[in-house]
């Protein structure tokens, strides 16, 4: 610490266009030197050998809120540096947005000479090393075999002297394991250096372990898939500007093997996760010429993959030895795509094609081109036009950000561990899903009986859920039939048959209580039956727009009540929308959740097949002309019983402009049902209190003139109970 270098940093916000701040920050950088240097003066408790200044600014792209940071130059120089940077994170450069300087930043740094170490003596000075003596030789196992491995007394080491793994280096305050293949250098500073001397030493697979998973090694591939996704949702909310996918996180990430299985997610949507595995199918099957490096499509068809039209698929293939081995995707629920009201939410569309623009593996970028015009002029064609198509861009371009990062750490992997290696696991982590699956039908066999185990949920719009679960001993297998379900409505409650399977494949999985990622192996063990014409998997033109946010609820409340887990949720996500030609904006609220044997449901959550979090109320306020006048728990609305039901809440949105409104939900007429007499649920309701003070009762599917002045009032449902409450003596 005494020969550290002495920094002193100072920061400026600014916030100017960059073609437009060359004497501003000029100006501004001069001011934060002197304050810097002023102050390493002032410091004054050791002398410094020289100064170094270095002067930065971090830019960003208009209405995005991500920065980089690059040298003070000329504006043409740091445009050319940020460019630079943002390709290679992001994979994609905006060159038609303009750049801001966020801050200015100047760090002095105080430089010292450093002296030489007292504790070398002569010949650690001119590099000869002792060869080291171990205290001891222990077996270690690395690289899928075991080693006769010395340990060695850090303190006993000396300058320059090098260890050739496997090798064990013990200090007072823990151990170094040096695996096969590595190798430590002491440095003047008694640090130990680790690098790798042996290409070759990449942990490989064996025959053995093609067939039969390492389960140490099993367990590093779950977590290092997971973590992908999960850096690829990083990237995604950092590089996005709408407040859906920035604030709301309404976006899912996942890799898939080469097949399009499912391998491993995020733990974002349910309902996207489920369901992505399809889009990417159904581009494969659909190809008409072979994948390029640099290619990516997008996608919304409900009929190929697709859950409604705002959630966008950006699938990217990864090309490793020239093939396309893998695939990368994101699902973004964008503001707007048309449709008959703003945010493309409708609440009464009886067609598709009232519900937006659809997009069916739309070639958006072309061996890493583009095609930003083409894109334009399809979200722009009648008869229902995207409301704001900039916005729809740059949330696709933050989604193909989000995949560029996903195949540079796919690439990463099979760097470090071999193709081969990185391929057999995307299967092993299939099969352990599957595996642990069918120990959960297994026990459910032992608890409940084969069945069949059978629930019926009526929905507002007057159609039936109804489910039966055949559990399978023999092999541990379920069959999970949906065929007296409710014909295809003619309304927008229709579910395409990927929310459904999404919906089945979140609820088996839930009842794993090992930590694995929800993949396309949970399905293996379950056969979903649902018949083609049902409300579980309609035709093309049917609406969907409210199947993928309030069917998919009822789906999962049939199937956890039909094995006596749940009782139900509060069985919608309330898609609240509002906008006009300038502002679009949706979110879904909170309610209850459903108790179950052992545990009380949850006040004021988000429940099953949506995970997405409410807009901040600052960030709401700010970016949309609305006050939040109440955000509240709604007391005593979940289901009494031995555990109770979650409570719903209370939200009032005052509106300071003109807008049209729209309400998409249920459970306004039925109840979230207890389970084993549990009590229900309190039911949701919505109103207008107008500036004249009327007030208007909204039913479950609204749409409603705003004006400004005027409220909506909205109470969400409330959790059922789950067994018989005590009786007081």
């Amino acid at each position: 610490m005494g020969l550290a270098d002495r920094r002193i940093l100072k920061e400026r916000s600014v916030e100017i266009a960059l073609e437009e701040a060359s004497a501003t920050l000029t100006r501004q950088l001069d001011l934060l030197e002197s304050e810097a240097i002023a102050e390493l003066n002032r410091q004054g408790d050791r002398d410094v050998d020289s100064i170094e200044v270095v002067r930065q600014c971090h830019l960003r792209y208009v209405g995005t809120d991500s920065t980089l940071t690059v040298a003070f130059s000329t504006a043409a120089e740091m445009r050319q540096q940020f460019e630079q940077q943002y390709q290679q994170q992001y994979g994609v450069t905006l060159s038609d947005k303009g750049l801001v300087v966020a801050t200015v930043a100047v760090e002095i740094i105080g430089k010292t000479e450093r002296k030489p170490d007292d504790q070398i003596d002569k010949s650690q000075a001119m590099g000869i090393a002792i060869e080291p003596k171990p205290i001891a030789t222990v077996r270690l196992y690395s690289n899928s075999q075991w080693h006769d491995t010395p340990i060695f007394q850090r303190q006993d080491l000396q300058v320059n002297q090098e260890l050739l793994g496997p090798a064990i280096v013990l200090e007072k305050t823990g151990t170094n394991i040096v695996e096969s293949g590595w190798q430590v250098l002491v440095s003047d500073r008694k640090n130990l250096i680790l690098t790798q001397c042996d290409e070759s030493s990449k942990p490989t697979i064996s025959e053995d372990e093609t067939a039969k998973p390492d389960p140490v090694r099993l367990e590093i591939f779950n977590n290092l898939f997971q973590a992908i996704a999960e850096q690829m949702g990083f990237t995604l909310q950092n590089t996005s500007s709408s407040v859906n996918i920035k604030e709301r996180l309404d976006f899912s990430c996942a890799i898939f093997d080469r097949a399009g299985q499912l391998v491993a997610n995020a733990p974002h949507i349910p309902v996207h996760l489920g369901s992505m595995g399809e889009s990417v199918k159904a581009l494969i099957f659909d190809q008409e010429k072979p994948f390029q490096p640099g290619d990516v499509f997008i996608s919304n068809n409900p009929y190929n993959g697709g859950t409604h039209l705002p959630d966008i698929t950006a699938i990217t293939p990864v090309f490793v030895e020239s093939q396309p081995l893998f695939f990368v995707a994101s699902r973004g629920h964008h503001a707007d795509i048309g449709g008959v009201t703003p945010g493309s939410m409708p609440p009464n569309s009886t067609s598709v094609l009232q519900e937006g623009v659809l997009l069916d593996n739309f070639h958006l970028v072309e061996q890493g081109v583009l095609k930003a015009k083409e894109l334009g002029d399809r979200l722009t064609q009648p008869p229902y036009p995207a409301r704001n198509p900039a916005q729809n861009l740059t949330d696709l371009q933050a989604q193909i950000a989000a995949n560029n990062k996903g195949a540079k750490e796919l690439h990463s992997m099979v760097k470090q561990f071999g193709l081969s290696t990185v391929q057999a696991y995307m299967q092993h982590v299939q099969d352990n899903a599957e595996q642990s699956v069918r120990r959960v039908i297994q026990q459910l066999c032992e608890q409940q009986g084969s069945g069949p185990h059978q629930c019926q949920v009526p929905m507002d719009c007057g159609a039936i859920i109804n489910v039966s679960v055949v559990l399978n001993a023999a092999d541990n297998s379920a069959s999970i039939d949906f065929s007296h379900t409710s014909t295809q409505q003619p309304n927008n409650f229709n579910a395409p048959l990927a929310v459904c399977k999404a919906a089945v494949l979140y609820v088996f999985r839930t009842l794993v209580d090992q930590p694995i990622p929800l993949n396309a192996g949970c399905l293996k063990p379950l056969k979903i039956q649902v018949p083609a014409g049902s409300m579980l998997n309609p035709t093309y033109p049917a609406a969907v727009v409210a199947g993928n946010v309030e069917t998919s609820q009822a789906v999962t409340d049939a199937l956890y009540g039909a094995l006596n887990i749940l009782a139900a949720a509060q069985g919608t996500m309330n898609n609240f929308t509002f906008g006009n030609e300038k502002y679009q904006y949706y979110e879904t609220i909170c309610g209850g959740s459903g108790a179950g044997a052992n545990f009380d449901g949850t006040d004021a959550v988000q429940t099953h097949m949506t995970n997405s979090r409410l807009t901040d109320p600052e960030v709401l306020e700010l970016r949309f002309p609305v006050l939040l006048e109440e955000f509240s728990i709604r007391k005593n609305s979940g289901g009494a019983g031995k555990h109770s039901g979650g409570n719903g809440v209370i939200r009032k949105i005052l509106f300071r402009e003109a807008m049209t409104a729209n309400l998409l939900s249920g459970r306004r007429t039925n109840q979230p049902f207890g389970l084993a007499g549990g009590a229900s649920g309190q039911s949701g309701s919505a109103s207008v209190r107008r500036a004249d003070g009327t007030q208007e009762l909204l039913s479950a599917t609204a749409t409603v003139a705003i004006s400004a002045g005027d409220k909506i009032l909205i109470v969400t449902p409330g959790g059922g109970g789950y067994g018989e409450q005590s009786k007081a003596l």
